[in-house]
């Protein structure tokens, strides 16, 4: 019998050429598929060292002496993350300038850098090691290191001349402290492109308009700036007409500028005047005129993204955004926040004006317009026929009709919408609204107010439609029905304007009750309000739904005490069947950490109330948010929060922003595939000093230990 010949198949790393391979590892980001590629074999495990471009380097501080040496064509790393976090990354050595050439070993080819530093010690003996670096993020949520003005900065100006990024938006520093650096070493000021000092208003009250006149005088090659500032006539350094002007004529060469009030992220009502608090007015004016406004664009033709988020009204500016149109042709972006009269009803006399007028921009942001109406919201519409994203926030003049209006013209391109603080758009108009792009939206905010959520599951009924009647089983309380908005004859005359969306004149078409590409989702609830009637306000059937993020905001102490095993409502997301990453943050949630009176809950009971129904969730990654004690600074979880949470089964990451108990986080030894876990007080200002019963470094090093002895089953 002739022998049979057995023809060996080709393994497939070996078919394609050696000059395709690294172009196709360079196109993989996933961090996990990138790690099993590197187990395939030794080829492709060097394959994917020699492109790996990126590396956010975990861990503990003490074991960095153990850092690999195979990542060398790294030239982005980050440093920040390192556990403990936020304990200065060197001094815990006894040698840390060896440990600095340990780090440069093992990433030589570093140029951007993102690094905790604590103190200016950390930069000193970095710097030197790392001298072609061009892009520098510090993070230091601590309190300011003793020190003279501008030292943190030193070090690095000193040793980096190659610098063209400086970003600065999670470091607290004093404003005076840039400036003093920028006069010392005045050739890294001139070689910067790119600076952002968009710091939160928790830092600073902003960079005052002397010193951002002496920065952008200092970095005349700025491309990108983003700056917080102070835009109140009422306090010294204001940001006004000269300002803007001298900004422009010293950096004309911007292409993205972001200037935004230190109030800016704070709520509405902070600015608002209560006398006019419909209305959407601030209680005082801006000292910038819409003349001054129009030589301020004319001045930019570069421009390609603004951002102008003031705290006070800025009125009657449609002339200079039409001069914006035509003098900064390469605009895509614009986000404006108490500015009013940006554009003309189409119901006028006069044709479209404004923002109307933008055909090319694809990202446009509304804040606080007071006389934003559905009329200029069309008109908006029918002018910047290639938006993407729209966001409107604090506009009381716009309902659900214009709403839906605005975005069935525009249901070919926009994918991407926020709506909040709108007074005539609760959850559910907000999202019937958006019936017409519900096939098309991938990403979406909105307000949980349940105005008119019950009558809306009634009319569901009615047509024989199948709604859930959870909210009953918790108790929640009766909705009123949704009020009348808008006269008839009004309503009737808009949609004739808007015959051009459809055809048939009435704007409007029935669409699937199915959000087909939507993956994030953002919601904002008040504190004390439950999560259950998500479902029945029109989001039930989100498959492909993989992110969530929760703000709950609002004060505790003035709210009933839940009732033993009430529930938030996170149950009522089991539904979404792609669900793995969610952001819970409860941090503006205010109530008493410690005893509280009679009758009120502290913060464990409103922790338990929240996270209950979590075990149900298949979440892989969770940023959790404790609520806060304003009155003794604290945010730590509790008992209650360290169950619920261990009973979270599907984890690989969990991101804790506050503190906790050293026996608290032994619970989540208990949950089997998790793989990372850190505490993270990424909050100004970050608590100093260690207290004997929360986790210390030595508690976070046992800790650490202990789960990275444990089997993870993948």
């Amino acid at each position: 019998m002739a022998a049979t010949t057995v023809s060996k198949v080709p393994n497939f790393h070996d078919i394609l050429p050696d000059a395709i391979m690294p172009n196709i590892f360079s196109l993989i980001t996933d961090t996990r598929t990138r790690n099993a590629m590197s187990l395939v074999c030794l080829k492709w495990c060097k394959l994917e060292r020699s492109t790996r471009k990126s590396l956010a380097l975990r861990g503990n501080i003490r074991d960095l002496n153990q850092v690999p040496v195979c990542f060398q064509a790294i030239n982005n790393l980050d440093l920040s993350c390192l556990s403990p976090w936020g304990h200065p990354l060197l001094e815990s050595s006894s040698n840390p300038s060896l440990l600095a050439k340990l780090l440069s070993h093992a990433f030589p080819s570093v140029v951007s850098l993102t690094i905790y530093a604590r103190s200016p010690v950390t930069l000193h003996f970095l710097a030197p090691e790392w001298p072609k670096l061009s892009h520098v993020k510090l993070v230091r949520w601590h309190q300011r290191f003793n020190a003279p003005i501008g030292y943190d900065f030193f070090a690095l100006f000193e040793h980096c001349p190659s610098l063209s990024s400086i970003d600065l938006s999670h470091f607290y520093c004093w404003t005076e402290d840039l400036p003093t650096a920028f006069e010392l070493y005045p050739s890294i000021a001139a070689s910067l492109s790119h600076l952002n000092l968009l710091v939160g208003h928790s830092f600073t009250e902003g960079y005052k308009s002397h010193e951002l006149l002496s920065i952008t005088s200092a970095c005349p090659n700025l491309s990108q700036l983003l700056a917080t500032c102070v835009f109140d006539h009422r306090f010294l350094g204001f940001v006004g007409d000269e300002t803007l002007l001298s900004i422009a004529s010293n950096c004309p060469r911007l292409s993205l500028l972001h200037l935004a009030d230190s109030t800016a992220s704070s709520s509405n009502s902070s600015t608002a005047d209560p006398n006019n608090n419909d209305v959407g007015y601030a209680s005082e004016d801006a000292r910038i005129s819409p003349t001054a406004l129009g030589d301020f664009f004319e001045s930019l033709p570069l421009l390609e993204e603004l951002v102008l988020d003031v705290g006070n009204n800025v009125r009657d500016t449609w002339p200079a955004l039409e001069l914006l149109n035509s003098k900064c042709p390469r605009l895509k972006s614009l986000k404006l926040g108490q500015v009013h009269g940006i554009c003309r009803e189409i119901d006028s006399s006069m044709p479209a004006a404004g923002v109307a007028l933008w055909k090319g921009l694809e990202s446009l942001s509304i804040k606080n317009s007071a006389d934003l109406t559905d009329s200029a919201l069309i008109a908006i519409s029918l002018g910047c026929s290639n938006l993407t994203k729209f966001e409107v926030q604090g506009c009381n003049k716009i309902t659900k009709m214009g709403m839906q209006i605005f975005a069935r013209v525009l249901q070919k391109t926009l994918v991407d919408v926020r709506i909040s603080s709108c007074k005539y758009l609760n959850t559910v108009c907000s999202l019937q609204a958006l019936e017409p792009i519900r096939d098309r939206i991938q990403r979406l905010h909105v307000d949980c107010v349940w105005e008119s959520v019950e009558q809306y599951s009634r009319d569901h009924e009615i047509r024989g439609e199948s709604s859930s009647s959870s909210h009953e089983a918790c108790g929640f309380k009766d909705f009123q029905t949704e009020k009348r908005i808008m006269m008839s004859e009004e309503e009737a005359s808009l949609k004739k304007k808007a015959k051009c969306c459809d055809g048939s004149g009435n704007g409007f078409s029935s669409c699937s009750d199915t959000w087909t590409k939507l993956k994030y989702l953002s919601l904002w609830i008040a504190a004390g309000e439950l999560l259950n009637p998500i479902r029945l306000a029109g989001l039930e059937n989100c498959p492909i739904l993989e992110e969530i993020q929760i703000k709950v905001v609002g004060d505790c102490r003035n709210q009933q005490k839940p009732v033993f095993m009430a529930e938030f409502g996170l149950n009522s997301l089991v539904n979404y069947p792609q669900l793995s990453r969610m952001h819970f943050d409860c941090g503006d949630a205010i109530g008493f950490a410690l005893t509280a009176p009679r009758g009120y809950a502290d913060l464990s009971l409103w922790e338990r109330f929240y996270l209950n129904g979590i075990e149900n969730l298949n979440l892989e990654e969770l940023n959790y948010w404790p609520p806060q004690d304003m009155d003794v600074h604290q945010r730590s979880l509790s008992l209650p929060a360290a169950g619920l949470l261990s009973q979270c089964r599907s984890l690989r990451k969990l991101f804790i922003h506050g503190t906790a108990n050293e026996h608290f986080m032994s619970f989540f030894l208990k949950i089997p595939t998790l793989r990372d876990v850190q505490l993270r007080e990424d909050y100004y200002p970050a608590p100093e000093n260690d207290t004997t019963s929360e986790m210390r470094v030595d508690s976070c090093y046992r800790f650490q230990d202990a789960l990275n002895r444990r089997h993870i089953p993948d």
